[in-house]
């Protein structure tokens, strides 16, 4: 089973198709490129690797792991007594199951799954899509295919509208408070432009659509928005209330245009009647199913979050990332199938997987908006190159003509004209 959806990964990944035999003569008797994964050499010209006893097992137990360089990557299940130097098989499977989140880890103040506790962070392997590297040096090796199959679409922006607007259709408690509170803070430019949004002289500066509408028109991007339906507002949670008619306005209109798909509330990780309600809050705004989700905050346990997504609908998840820090949180630039290792079984739930946040650059890694188009910058071309999928995320709030996030809303811009000018 584990080694069957390695091999249909890595077909996905290559366009490569791949068969299975444990009929040894029909094996040696094969004019095709041969890989002999077992301990026992069949026949002179095959290519070996021993196996790691990882995909032979059905149960979660802990997994001795030494990372060191190997065929100019890291690795590890390292065995050089094959032709491949290790087991890159159990490998991708470690990585791409997530298999060390299903083990006793030590928490980040939200309760997640801390990026510190990884291999790949504490090996220094995080801002690269390891596992594409390795599938790639596999084919070159065996010259079965020198480059891998191109993701279509190679690049999908996609956005989380945790609070749709600023100040417009918000409570009255809150839009006085928050002018009050402006006013203690003696942050003047905070109440003048409160007050011409809310007289209607000025537009909310958090009401960006239009704005990126016209850039994904004009580079012919198809984003995906995912948006908050928490009906109660938390500490974590502060969108606009989704009964609002601008709100449902909002969502319908982008529904008619883009991939939409549902933002659960942090909320609804303590209670999953929420999400069942904000999945069918949504549902009803873009009058069809909703079988798109991300997490707010990121926030999402294994095998937990994903068997209760699966149960109401949810065929894609794009939260296969850290709240914390950019990177490549299974190690991969692919989308993958994921494999519920407690039930040890394949689903039909597929993982896009996304490296690079807005917030991660500005509120973790402390980042200028300079210093944050590089990094944007690098996961593109380093995905680009080893023809993976680049998924980002910006929030709304981060692309607004504001003082402090102008320069952000410059950067994004200037990352897409100078990469998808060529789309025009």
């Amino acid at each position: 089973m584990r080694l069957q959806y390695v091999v249909e990964f890595i077909e996905s990944v290559t366009g490569q198709q791949i068969f299975i035999t444990h009929d040894k003569e029909s094996y040696i008797q094969s004019e095709s490129v041969k890989i002999n994964y077992g301990i026992q050499t069949i026949c002179e010209d095959e290519y070996k690797i021993i196996p790691h006893p990882l995909l032979f097992q059905k149960n979660i137990v802990p997994v001795e792991i030494q990372v060191s360089s190997c065929r100019n990557h890291p690795c590890f299940f390292i065995n050089k007594n094959d032709s491949h130097g290790f087991d890159v098989f159990a490998a991708i499977f470690y990585l791409i199951t997530r298999y060390e989140e299903y083990l006793p880890f030590e928490p980040d103040i939200y309760g997640r799954y801390a990026h510190t506790n990884s291999l790949a962070f504490k090996n220094n392997f995080l801002t690269i899509p390891l596992v594409n590297l390795w599938i790639q040096d596999l084919m070159e090796k065996l010259s079965i295919y020198s480059k891998q199959v191109r993701q279509t679409p190679f690049f999908i922006p996609t956005y989380d509208i945790d609070i749709a607007y600023s100040y417009k259709h918000q409570s009255v408690i809150k839009k006085v408070g928050g002018f009050f509170k402006s006013l203690i803070k003696g942050d003047v430019d905070l109440v003048i432009e409160q007050a011409n949004v809310l007289s209607g002289t000025a537009k909310d500066p958090f009401d960006v659509y239009e704005w990126l509408d016209k850039l994904h028109l004009d580079y012919k991007l198809s984003p995906v928005y995912f948006f908050l339906m928490a009906k109660k507002r938390s500490i974590y949670d502060k969108n606009i209330q989704p009964s609002s008619s601008a709100m449902q306005r909002l969502v319908s209109e982008h529904a008619q245009k883009y991939t939409i798909g549902i933002h659960p509330s942090w909320q609804s990780g303590d209670d999953e009647r929420l999400l069942t309600e904000e999945i069918e809050s949504l549902k009803g705004f873009i009058s069809s199913e909703c079988t798109r989700s991300r997490q707010h905050y990121i926030r999402m346990k294994l095998p937990q979050t994903y068997r209760s997504l699966i149960n109401r609908g949810i065929k894609e998840e794009y939260s296969m990332g850290y709240g914390s820090i950019n990177g490549f949180r299974a190690s991969v630039a692919s989308p993958f199938y994921w494999y519920d290792l407690e039930k040890d079984e394949r689903t039909d739930l597929l993982i896009h997987s996304y490296c690079y946040m807005d917030a991660n650059s500005y509120f973790e890694q402390h980042l200028s908006a300079e210093e944050a188009g590089i990094e944007l910058q690098y996961y593109h071309d380093t995905i680009n190159n080893i023809g993976g999928q680049l998924i980002t995320i910006f929030h709304n709030h981060f692309l607004t003509d504001q003082p402090q996030w102008k320069p952000w809303k410059e950067m994004y811009e200037q990352f897409i004209r100078n990469n998808y000018l060529q789309n025009i």
